[in-house]
């Protein structure tokens, strides 16, 4: 590690500065997941935080790291989410001016929530259909009236802030064997990871991304940050085009793995947290729990700490997330089937092709003639994945023509 980097970090004075500003959030044994695991599992329960996300550290350790006459200046930022109430709740604490630029698709209830943290001391800008458009935005605005902008990750103070979570990880279970760090940006992995690994390097940092933002793992890969050219952006806390030069620098030294994780993995362990623990998270907080598969080998009879980031996850969202799911445990698969031309071939199909616990989740004609109905599309939603194989057989064996949406990438985006 650089040792100019380690000049530029103090976990210890970050943590004093954010006393009494940010919630100390739970460091919580989970029964379920460790008896699942054969080892320990502990939760740093990050969406039990005030903005009810760890955002709130970095942002409100850099503001109010600036000179007074910075703050009497006012700060600017451009995001949709966590940083954004993180940024609007510390201008509030501070009582100073900020002005947050928002990509003009952004939901009304994210501008909504922004508001209330920041309680009368922010101006929200809509623009452009882009993050990358309202960032664009926001550095010209910065420019222009000579105030500071505040990166959601690419700098020491915000790294230095998110650090604080490895912190109080340490003060609450002083040897774990593995910490799993979320990915994105690369602030809290680099924060959390750079404190662990000066407290005690035999600590292994775990990485995880999303598979479909894999931007730390190209940047390890090719020895530098690189600019992805398109992103699933689904996990939306944890999917950036590029990492910081900052954040890379450091984690480059920290990190023992980097791990991607399918972003239906990721639905599928929002839903079992929710309907085992109670817990409401949000894609990126569900990244450190959806990891634990791929590691359960290495991490049996072990102590190891999952981050959950962020619990901001809107209730519009979950028919999306439960149908992701659906799709990745292979429970749901989409058809256009050509029904033959006969009568009672659709009560043949319920009757004797439909397992007795498959449903139809959907069905509709995808055109019709005046004289005959052409194919359908079809959805049908199994118990087992297991059960699928006799499906198709079934199909087979009653005459049904048929394509199987789910093995078709542009045909599934298309029609489904």
């Amino acid at each position: 590690m650089e040792v100019a980097a380690k000049e530029k970090l103090d976990f210890k004075a970050a943590s004093e500065r954010l006393k009494g500003v940010v919630n100390r959030t739970p460091l919580i044994y989970n029964n379920g997941l460790s008896l699942k695991y054969n080892c320990e599992i502990y939760l740093k329960r990050e969406d039990l935080q005030i903005v009810r996300s760890y955002k709130l550290r970095g942002a409100y350790n850099m503001i109010s790291s600036l000179s007074e006459d910075q703050l009497k200046r006012g700060v600017v930022c451009a995001s949709a989410g966590n940083h954004a109430q993180g940024f609007a709740f510390s201008c509030n604490k501070l009582g100073i001016k900020g002005v947050i630029f928002m990509p003009e698709i952004t939901p009304n209830q994210k501008v909504k929530q922004t508001e209330m943290f920041g309680n009368g001391h922010i101006e929200i800008v809509l623009t452009g259909d882009t993050f990358d458009d309202c960032l664009h935005e926001a550095l010209a605005y910065t420019a222009a009236n000579a105030m500071t902008f505040i990166p959601p990750f690419d700098d020491y103070r915000i790294i230095e802030g998110q650090g604080t979570v490895g912190v109080e990880i340490l003060e609450d279970q002083p040897n774990p064997d593995f910490v799993i760090v979320p990915g994105g940006g690369g602030g809290i992995a680099a924060g959390v990871g750079n404190y662990i690994k000066q407290m005690n390097p035999e600590i292994k940092i775990i990485g995880v991304e999303p598979e479909g933002a894999p931007s730390m793992f190209e940047a390890l890969k090719a020895g530098e940050p690189v600019t992805l050219p398109e992103i699933n952006r689904f996990i939306d806390g944890a999917a950036v085009k590029r990492i910081g030069q900052v954040t890379y620098s450091l984690c480059k030294d920290i990190l023992d793995d980097m791990l991607l994780i399918p972003e239906g993995k990721v639905c599928s362990t929002i839903l079992k947290l929710y309907n085992e623990d109670a817990i409401v998270v949000e894609p990126a907080g569900a990244l450190t729990v959806a990891a634990l598969d791929l590691y359960k080998d290495q991490i049996k009879g072990k102590k190891v700490v999952c981050i959950i980031s962020g619990g901001n996850n809107d209730i519009d969202r979950m028919q999306e997330i439960k149908e992701r799911s659906l799709l990745y445990e292979r429970l749901k698969h989409y058809f256009i089937i050509r029904f033959p031309q006969r009568p009672g071939a659709l009560k043949a199909f319920v009757n004797h092709v439909l397992g007795p616990h498959d449903d139809i989740t959907r069905f509709e004609f995808i055109k019709k003639t005046e004289r005959e109905r052409g194919p359908a599309l079809v959805g049908i939603e199994l118990k087992s994945a297991d059960d699928y194989p006799a499906l198709l057989q079934r199909m087979q064996e009653h005459r049904f023509d048929y394509i199987e949406l789910n093995q078709d990438q542009t045909l599934f985006e298309y029609l489904v």
